[in-house]
């Protein structure tokens, strides 16, 4: 009976045993292989945005566009395999929390099995030892046996401290694996989105190639045209916006201030302003004589946009299908509790509906150079809600229907007052 009991105090103190240890250590192994070949890529990517962010401020020649298109096809494939790898990461992650909560649940009914049969060892000690060693009169192996049980009692007290802590662990792991299944989600989306993104851009490409036939005089004339058609929507726009004539009432418009609204991009870069910039004034008739409407910030195709406040959808489109090349390409309005409306135009790719709630840095979709661009970027309007409206139009210069925002004049804000 005393070496039993002696087996039972010295088991019942043993930290847990881990079986799955070695399979544990392949895992983690496996998750910094993947972790370091995501540091590899994000270096590679880095250098692509260098290229491409220079690419921005060089002269538009069909050369330079080729290789803005190629440097972007390189990135945006750097970025599939980045996500690849995180994917592949996270379910390397999810299997080795799953064997360490298996590893819990096992030692926690272990160790609840040996205090139980603790419970009944002492049970059977204190109600047979006196007797018992009163008939044999073992006085010795009663006062051994007395220690043991104390010892043993101690022993279970600690088991259950070890129990609880056990518990700890396993709803910490529990709800770390939670986390990471809901990311491999949306990594396994932002795989999808980059594969599209990725035909987005060989379809831009062989769309160039096409039109260019690869001669500098024919990528000059498709800008030239680009331009006369943008002026002219732009004209036809300006005049039915400053015809609109909208009561709106100071009041319902937040106070200026930083924090209003947050930046609709991760990294920020600004390459034109609101109102009577530099460039608006350089270039009259491509705002209408009446300055930028909003802020552009760079973005290399497939960066993602993200609502710079909570709200609702009130509208998405893309003006490319009516009037190629005129005006926002694909574009979404977002309405918000303050006041002010926001869009983001230019998108290669829209992740929301129209009526759709969306909470503030969600993601909205990607940039890209729908529309009239001259290059990738994001284009951001602020608006007082009052004065701005989603509209099906007639366009005589482009010969369609088109669907866009449009707004009275006295309704366009300038953001970095809100930013």
């Amino acid at each position: 009976m005393k070496t039993k009991i002696i087996f039972l105090v010295i088991f019942i103190f043993v930290i847990p045993s881990f079986n799955n240890a070695a399979t544990i250590d392949e895992l983690r192994a496996k998750i910094s292989e993947r972790s370091n070949a995501i540091a590899d890529l994000e270096k590679e990517i880095a250098t692509y945005q260098e290229k491409l962010s220079v690419a921005g401020a060089e002269k538009q020649t069909l050369q330079a566009k080729i290789n803005e298109l190629e440097n972007t096809r390189k990135k945006l494939a750097a970025e599939l395999k980045v996500t690849e790898n995180r994917i592949a990461s996270a379910s390397l992650s999810i299997e080795e929390l799953g064997l360490a909560i298996t590893q819990k649940e096992d030692n926690i009914l272990t160790r609840r099995g040996e205090i139980a049969e603790a419970i009944r060892q002492i049970n059977q000690l204190e109600s047979n030892t006196f007797v018992e060693t009163a008939l044999n009169g073992k006085f010795s192996a009663l006062w051994n046996d007395l220690e043991a049980l104390s010892q043993l009692k101690s022993g279970i007290g600690a088991a259950l401290t070890v129990i609880k802590e056990l518990k700890v662990g396993l709803e910490t792991d529990k709800r770390t694996e939670e986390a990471k299944k809901k990311n491999l989600v949306t990594f396994r989306g932002n795989l999808a989105d980059q594969k599209t993104i990725i035909e987005y851009n060989k379809k831009e490409t062989n769309t160039l190639l096409s039109a260019t036939k690869n001669k500098e005089a024919n990528y000059k004339k498709t800008l030239a045209e680009k331009l006369a058609l943008k002026e002219a929507f732009e004209k036809e726009l300006g005049e039915f916006e400053s015809a609109l004539n909208i009561a709106i009432d100071p009041s319902k418009i937040p106070p200026a201030g930083l924090g209003v609204l947050h930046w609709p991009l991760d990294s920020v870069a600004i390459t034109q302003k609101f109102g009577l910039t530099s460039f608006s004034l350089s270039n009259p008739t491509v705002y209408n004589g009446s300055g930028h409407n909003g802020v552009d910030f760079r973005a290399s195709i497939g960066t993602p946009v993200k609502a710079a406040l909570e709200g609702k959808v009130r509208g998405v489109g893309d003006t490319d299908q009516v009037c190629p090349s005129a005006s926002y390409g694909k574009w979404v309005l977002i309405e918000h509790n303050n006041g002010l409306s926001t869009l983001y135009a230019h998108l290669s790719l829209i992740k929301v509906s129209e009526g759709e709630q969306v909470a503030t840095g969600a993601v909205l979709g990607y940039s890209g150079a729908t529309g009239y661009a001259t290059g990738p970027h994001l284009h951001f309007t602020v608006y007082a809600t009052q004065g701005v409206q989603v509209a099906n139009r007639q366009s005589k210069i482009c010969g369609g229907i088109y669907r866009m925002p449009i707004a009275d004049p006295k309704a366009y804000l300038d953001p970095l007052k809100y930013l």
